[in-house]
């Protein structure tokens, strides 16, 4: 009663504050206001120590969508685990991770802004190895690692700025077209971005972390940790003004969406599935922040963050309930025995392909008919328009093992979706996964961009999904286990389903050759000519001095009448010598 009490109060608290955040950021839309709030705790010596907070439309809005999940989250977690132990730690590390996006979002103060970096990275860490296996404690170092390199460039950022005297970057904005100082803190922004939302080559960690409990996938994969350098690039999109420098995010944009796709299309885990689709969805906001439509990306942010966060929770019920098993390929016809959680996974997931008048249609719609209109290269868009195909086939795909395909678990008597609570849950998110879209589009665009496209171009989009949905039906029925049992298409599988081996790359592959050389040292040096001439042979020669003081402490009798003998002949051969000369 006492896990039941702090997840209710939790959630309601939460709740409550996701209302009042969300009020206040339509006020702030409607009238264009932006409140900076500074409180100078003190001054000393000309040195003010201050708090600065920033209250304007983007930052609060995204705050109440980040509060939204998390309470949804923790009402979920109430009943997804209730005989675990420790569960009073995970509504913690929750309100901690809560916190820590917090703290990035409403401050300016690029020190601060650490504090809540730093801090989603630790309790994301925190929260991956959970269950505290192999495969999670991997996944934990991973995620920890990748996103250390995003951290350094932050400590480069912050050490840089130090030379304008305060770390509020919101006064420098100015400065961005005439001084090459803001420009270099600019890329330092955009790498620690691109580490944090997990683009090309720093891609291995996002699927990696599926390794967490599923809420926290529902929250990590949806708004918070992945769309943290998503917000951070979101917030400094003036930096993208230099024509190299989105023409390099354009690239790696279209790369990450490519290789999610393909690795999603090849794989049966349902949790990485959904975690590509993921990855594919921040490369899609990644391109069309690269051209320069920051709103436009912070609509399909939130619309994005609707659908995922539904999606993971209907796959967290249906794992739980073929007894922790994540293989598709034992979902099949759940439809009858699951109909509310399969509707609303099928509904998300089709919110992701962008079908009409749900919420991922309205931006990303407009996402694709904004590419069609901009002058970039054929590769670009080659890979943007492929990359759409794939993430409908994936998503049918889906759709058919969850629908049509054979039934292939064995036991059928607990598979049922009865818990109430879950049912809560879901269903709140399924009202604005299908009506999200739209009110935001209404609210954020109130006069949509005219977009003068032919007739052909109009009409390529729906081709692309139309098509796109066949393929992922015929794909769904082919027998890879076939394919997968021969030796010939083994590496051709193994090479999509490892997003073109970039867990090994990131991992064995930067590790392998300095863990080698490492070892050439110690054996070579430290356990070689270093022990032969080093700390060895010292010690050979004190133990040579320490057997000859024995030798002496024993025999000094003889040693001193050995000694005088020697003198004596000593003086005898100087006096024949001396005798000899005269």
């Amino acid at each position: 009663m006492e896990f039941v009490s702090i997840c209710f109060s939790s959630f309601i608290f939460l709740f409550l504050l996701r209302l009042v955040r969300f009020i206040y950021s339509l006020i702030l839309l409607l009238f264009d206001l932006i409140y900076i709030l500074e409180w100078e705790i003190f001054s000393l010596n000309g040195r003010i120590v201050e708090i600065v907070i920033i209250f304007d439309w983007i930052r609060t809005m995204f705050l109440s969508f980040v509060l939204f999940i998390s309470s949804l989250v923790i009402y979920y977690r109430k009943d997804y685990i209730l005989e675990e132990l420790n569960l009073n730690r995970f509504i913690l590390l929750v309100l901690l991770f809560v916190f820590s996006i917090l703290i990035l979002i409403l401050r300016p103060n690029l020190i601060r802004i650490l504090l809540g970096w730093d801090g989603l990275g630790l309790v994301s860490y925190c929260l991956v190895i959970y269950y505290q296996n192999i495969k999670s404690f991997n996944a934990g170092i991973l995620t920890a690692l990748s996103n250390r390199l995003g951290d350094v460039a932050f400590l480069l950022r912050i050490a840089w700025i130090l030379n304008y005297g305060r770390w509020n970057f919101i006064f420098y904005l100015e400065l961005i077209k005439v001084d090459i100082e803001i420009r270099i803190i600019g890329l330092l922004i955009v790498f620690a971005g691109i580490t944090k939302r997990a683009q090309i080559p720093f891609s291995s960690w996002l699927p990696a972390a599926i390794a967490a409990p599923t809420p926290v996938s529902a929250l990590v994969h949806s708004s918070t940790l992945v769309t943290a350098g998503v917000y951070l690039l979101i917030r400094f999109n003036f930096l993208i003004i230099n024509r190299n420098l989105s023409f390099f995010l354009l690239l790696i944009s279209g790369l990450t969406i490519f290789i999610a796709g393909l690795g999603a299309n090849f794989e049966f885990d349902l949790k990485k599935i959904i975690a590509l689709s993921t990855l594919s969805q921040l490369g899609l906001i990644m391109r069309i922040l690269s051209l320069g439509f920051y709103k436009l990306a912070f609509f399909h942010l939130l619309t994005h963050a609707l659908f995922k966060a539904l999606l993971f929770i209907c796959a967290g019920v249906i794992i739980h309930n073929i007894k922790n098993s994540q293989d598709i390929r034992d979902m099949g016809k759940l439809i009858i025995y699951m109909p509310l959680t399969l509707i609303c996974l099928n509904v998300a997931n089709l919110a992701l392909c962008g079908l009409p008048f749900l919420s991922g249609f309205y931006s990303k719609d407009l996402i694709l008919e904004m590419v069609l209109i901009r002058n970039i290269n054929i590769f670009s868009y080659f890979l943007f328009f492929f990359s759409t195909g794939l993430t409908v086939i994936y998503s049918f795909r889906l759709f058919y093992y969850t629908f049509f395909k054979f039934l292939g678990h064995s036991s059928l008597n607990f598979i049922n979706d009865r818990s109430f609570i879950i049912q809560k849950s879901i269903c709140l998110l399924l009202i604005f996964a299908i009506f999200g879209g739209s009110i935001i589009n209404w609210l954020i665009f109130p006069f949509l961009p005219l977009v003068c496209l032919t007739f052909l171009l109009k009409i390529l989009i729906l081709v692309i999904c139309f098509l796109g949905g066949i393929l992922g039906f015929l794909i769904a029925n082919i027998n890879f286990y076939t394919f997968n049992k021969s030796l010939k298409f083994y590496f051709f599988f193994y090479y999509f389903r490892s997003i073109w081996f970039l867990p090994f790359l990131s991992t064995i592959g930067v590790s392998f050759l300095p863990l080698k050389l490492s070892l050439f040292i110690f054996k070579r040096s430290d356990q070689g000519w270093f022990e032969f001439f080093g700390i060895q042979k010292i010690f050979n020669y004190f133990i040579l001095i320490t057997q000859v003081n024995q030798f002496i402490q024993f025999n000094n009798l003889k040693v001193y009448l050995t000694l005088f003998v020697f003198w004596i002949l000593v003086l005898f051969i100087l006096v024949i010598l001396y005798l000899n000369s005269l």
